[in-house]
């Protein structure tokens, strides 16, 4: 009776622990980043995806691409969850702070075949991390002035070098710039960039990427609702409605009873009266073009042109508001309540153009637009989404600088620096703590190592070169020019990241390291399959 096993957990429950655990989270971890590795820098490969429906994507953006692969292991599940993280934070560095992170876990590995425990590991980490911090903030970075337009368009460079628009970065660094400009409002001194509402991007396949453009105001797919409308109107006054022209049904299923033939007619009057108030309400303001979110009855539209008034319907409620900032109108609930200041006069030309088989509407050249469309226009989709998902990354970019005008040298020259500076750190560290502490220097060295790799440069020369120049003072901007797989200064090249960028990935990095270090037990139950043969008790593995 005595050695009778007991049975805790559920028979169907797969369980691992201790060394196990740990190894196989390395591993899967360095899984990922290997496929991410060719990704980074400017001679990085491109990956295709096919999805599930058939669509393919192409691109070298981390987030795109793990966004796409299904993965079972859940150490794999946390580093695709730290890539978007990455992407809504700071819209830059996805694919670098995979890659430290695969490395952060891989020197981990040995300290852990030696019998250290996590939690020194750990500890060392988070002394790294701090450390780094302070030094970044340190000599390693320096102040941009936002107002100068040349130094703003070099960091956006320096931000898509590493993207396939490399060839029109000229230009879609300037599409960026421009756009997040737009969209910047400084309120009671609280800067707002709301790219994701006010930046709205339009691809339009066809035409060449040169045709690209941000327009002054906004655009948007919709044709006049009624063909004799104007469809160009200068200088127009912009009605902005949320309500409907029509009459309204019940909200409920109705009865009427109707006793007479004559009751009938004045019900239909009575329905024919309220759209023409609806419509004599509008009129008085005496607009040129008014926008619904809901629908126009016929009736209505008859009453509008027969007023020489051009209206759109159904049109989206981000569209609308996009409408608004730029024309400096309101959009209004009921037309009862109407007045001269809800319509909007900022705009100066309203006209539809017919681009390929669609009408697209155009409100442009506006006064003080708060908010924008940026027209894309190129050879196939895939293109589109491609160009679409790296000028996402440069007014990302744009808007972390305009928040936090901080910069530090890009190419791997920041990494080399810290790496530099806490190696000579942990000389002062006694104890067990000193080597995992090291270890990271190792790991920063990644990413100017897997630069050289990507364009086909020797690592370990140019590497050992890179070292030597940081181990002399002031040579902290010298990093790896990702064309050519040689040493070069960061300041003649001029590539420059943000420092919200580069804090950000190095937090994620070592803070996913340190989570995944952490675990030491992995419990995987097996959900019950319905009506199973064997039973109600019976269980298969997943």
């Amino acid at each position: 009776m005595q050695n009778a096993p007991v049975i805790v957990l559920n028979q169907n429950l797969k369980r691992e622990s201790g060394r196990k655990v740990q190894v196989g989270n390395i591993s899967a971890a360095k899984t990922i980043a290997d496929v991410i590795r060719t990704c980074l820098g400017p001679r990085a490969m491109l990956k295709m995806l096919m999805d599930p429906t058939g669509g393919i994507v192409m691109t070298n953006d981390g987030n795109a691409i793990l966004r796409e692969i299904q993965v079972q292991h859940p150490a794999a599940k946390s580093m695709i969850e730290i890539s978007r993280t990455q992407d809504e934070e700071v819209g830059d560095g996805t694919t670098s702070v995979i890659i430290l992170t695969g490395e952060m876990l891989g020197v981990a590995e040995p300290f852990l075949e030696q019998n250290m425990h996590p939690t020194v590991i750990i500890r060392a980490y988070r002394q790294a991390l701090d450390d780094m911090m302070v030094l970044m903030k340190g000599k390693l970075s320096r102040k941009v002035n936002t107002e100068d337009e040349d130094e703003m368009l070099n960091v956006i460079k320096s931000a898509l070098g590493t993207k396939v628009t490399s060839q029109w970065s000229e230009m879609a660094c300037k599409i960026a710039l421009k756009a997040v400009m737009t969209v910047t409002l400084e309120e009671n001194g609280r800067k707002e960039i709301d790219i994701k509402r006010y930046a709205k991007v339009e691809k339009i396949p066809g035409g060449t990427i040169e045709e690209s453009r941000v327009l002054s105001g906004v655009m948007f797919n919709k044709d006049v609702t009624h063909p004799k409308m104007r469809r160009r109107i200068e200088k127009p006054r912009i009605m902005l409605l949320d309500c409907s022209l029509e009459y309204k049904k019940g909200e409920s299923q109705t009865n009427i009873e109707i006793s007479q033939e004559d009751d009938f007619t004045k019900y239909l009057q009575l329905e024919e009266d309220y759209v023409q108030q609806l419509c004599a309400d509008i009129i008085a303001m005496k607009p040129d073009l008014v926008i619904t979110e809901k629908g126009i009855s016929d009736l209505a539209q008859h009453y509008l042109v027969k007023n020489n008034i051009t209206a759109l319907r159904r049109l989206r409620k981000s569209d609308n508001n996009r409408v608004a900032r730029a024309s400096g109108a309101t959009v209004v609930n009921r037309t009862d309540e109407l007045k001269e200041e809800d319509i909007g006069t900022g705009a100066g030309l309203f006209e539809i153009k017919k681009i390929g088989d669609e009408y697209f509407t155009f409100i442009t050249e506006c006064d003080n637009p708060k908010a924008c469309t940026i027209l894309l226009r190129g050879a196939s989709k895939d293109v589109l989404n491609e160009v679409d998902r790296n000028l996402n990354d440069a007014m990302q970019v744009t808007r972390n600088i305009l928040i936090e005008p901080v910069l530090v040298p890009g190419g791997g020259a920041i990494e080399m620096a810290l790496a530099q500076a806490l190696n000579e750190k942990a000389k002062a560290i006694t104890g067990v703590e000193q080597w995992p502490y090291k270890a990271v220097c190792q790991a920063l060295e990644i990413i100017p190592s897997t630069l050289i790799q990507n364009c086909g440069g020797n690592t370990i020369r140019t590497l050992t070169a890179l070292r030597a120049k940081h181990a002399t003072d002031d040579n902290h901007t010298w990093g790896i020019d990702g064309e050519k797989g040689v040493i070069a200064d960061m300041n003649d090249l001029g590539i420059w990241d943000p420092f919200s960028v580069k804090a950000q990935t190095y937090k994620t990095a070592i803070e996913t390291a340190i989570l995944l270090l952490r675990i030491d037990d992995i419990v995987s139950g097996s959900k019950k399959r319905e009506k199973d043969d064997d039973g109600p008790s019976g269980g298969t593995m997943e």
